[in-house]
């Protein structure tokens, strides 16, 4: 009898710390079942570089959303990105989207830059003003080569 309850015991345990794990990760890692609270959005890139599905989408370095589909569009050879944002952040219909570094060797994240119009944004609008990730490579070639353009 005691080895079949501490047995028993020990699974309880586990799967106790399995679903703890789950519930933290999808808390602090942003997955989730549910996007009831969210609003999906696009955008079309040239470059999009350096960022994927499950990307930060940020307004002022506070994170609001991620990246939550993205593909080439075959006709114009652009990256058609899909993202969420919380509910609660009303953006204007004149938001630009910039991919941008978190710095020299960081990673790259989508930022949200929210115009000064009276008119909103409706879930499952476009966005049409984006700038597109910018290779440090090719800003090092230009320095290293002298060239202006």
């Amino acid at each position: 009898m005691s080895e079949n309850a501490t047995e028993v015991i020990t699974g309880v345990g586990v799967l106790g710390v399995a679903a703890g794990f789950l519930i933290y990760l999808s808390q602090v890692g942003g997955v989730g079942l549910s996007t009831s609270n969210e609003a999906v959005y696009s955008a079309s890139f040239r470059s999009a570089q350096g960022i994927g599905i499950g990307t930060d989408v940020r307004i002022a370095g506070v994170k609001v959303g991620s990246i939550t589909d993205m593909e080439l569009d075959a006709a114009t050879f652009r990256a058609e990105t899909e993202f969420s944002v919380q509910s609660d952040v009303i953006l204007p219909d004149d938001t630009a989207v910039i991919i941008a570094s978190e710095g020299l060797l960081g990673g790259s994240y989508v930022e949200l830059l929210p115009g000064g119009s009276v008119f909103n944004l409706e879930p499952g609008d476009e966005i049409a003003d984006t700038q597109s990730s910018v290779s440090i490579v090719q800003l090092l070639l230009k320095f290293v080569s002298g060239s202006d353009g």
